[in-house]
């Protein structure tokens, strides 16, 4: 029998939105990030993967930005840095922003490493975050969205010293899109960064909640509807310098969804088998349902 007018339309605003991300295909944009070996700035794995971005983008997005510099290290190397940013709907005004770094640490120095010489290969650290953008990119591009929606892949994250003055050689890229903006300008940002971790636990990260309160209970409420409360945990985590700090410093609102408790961070086994299709769907679904809630 048919249910009343008003309780059917409560059933069906209740009801969770169509899945659009496939988790799948985001594993297997890791993958191939990997199989470039590891993506550290100056080397030609890195150039590879820039040039991979810029084609895989080119036949998704509605309009490709490629920012184009030169860095020179403290070590004393120059080398050729990217951004690439993927815009859908590019005239729209009101925009949202995702980003997620795509170079690789030149050396496995994190507190569990084994081999402070070796290169780490980034399938959380960097990979996670770029595969997620990438799936939601093919969401984008099958779908077009309400309003503006920017994807942008930062270079040069996380090539020096966080615990240098000025931190003159990691967040680079998004220091320089924070001091070159692409307008219009988002209204706020995301970052995704390790969003791959097999055990995912994404807690409130403490720079976030003090910069960008109201993006960070947007993020969470969307986790929420979908039943992903386990994940997306409703608690404070600690602070994190990372790419969004300098989108806070330019006045973005902008927030880092991470799992900091990762145990091969900055280790020789960042390795693929440390993350699953099942994180990056959660992830992703979560980021396509703010997409889709933003409305002009």
């Amino acid at each position: 029998r048919l249910l009343p007018l008003a309780a059917a339309l409560a059933c069906a605003s209740a009801a969770p939105p169509p899945q659009e991300f496939d988790g799948r295909r985001a594993l297997e944009y890791a993958r191939q990030q990997l199989a470039f070996g590891p993506r550290i700035p100056g080397t030609v794995g890195h150039r590879q993967m820039g040039d991979w971005l810029d084609s895989t983008l080119r036949g998704r997005a509605d309009t490709l930005i490629v920012q184009r510099w030169e860095h020179t290290a403290l070590d004393g190397k120059t080398f050729p840095l990217r951004n690439f940013l993927a815009r859908y709907r590019p005239a729209a005004e009101h925009r949202v922003l995702l980003f997620a770094h795509w170079d690789t640490r030149p050396r496995a120095d994190g507190p569990n490493s084994t081999d402070s010489t070796a290169a780490v290969p980034g399938a959380n650290d960097g990979a996670s975050g770029v595969a997620v953008l990438l799936a939601i990119a093919d969401v984008l591009h099958a779908k077009a969205p309400d309003v503006g929606v920017d994807l942008l892949f930062v270079d040069g994250e996380d090539y020096g010293d966080f615990y240098a003055p000025s931190r003159p050689d990691v967040l680079i890229g998004a220091r320089w899109y924070a001091d070159h903006p692409v307008a219009p300008l988002p209204r706020f940002a995301v970052l995704l960064d390790m969003v791959g971790d097999r055990t995912l636990q994404l807690r409130q990260e403490g720079f976030s909640l003090s910069a960008a309160p109201q993006v960070v209970d947007k993020v969470w409420a969307a986790a929420a509807r979908l039943g992903h409360g386990s994940t997306f945990l409703a608690q404070a985590g600690g602070q994190i310098t990372d790419d969004h700090v300098e989108f806070h410093r330019v006045g973005i609102p902008a927030v880092d969804v991470i799992d900091i408790d990762y145990p091969w961070w900055h280790t020789k086994d960042d390795t693929l088998d440390k993350i699953s299709a099942e994180s990056l769907q959660i992830v992703g679904d979560v980021m396509v349902l703010v997409i889709r809630s933003e409305r002009p």
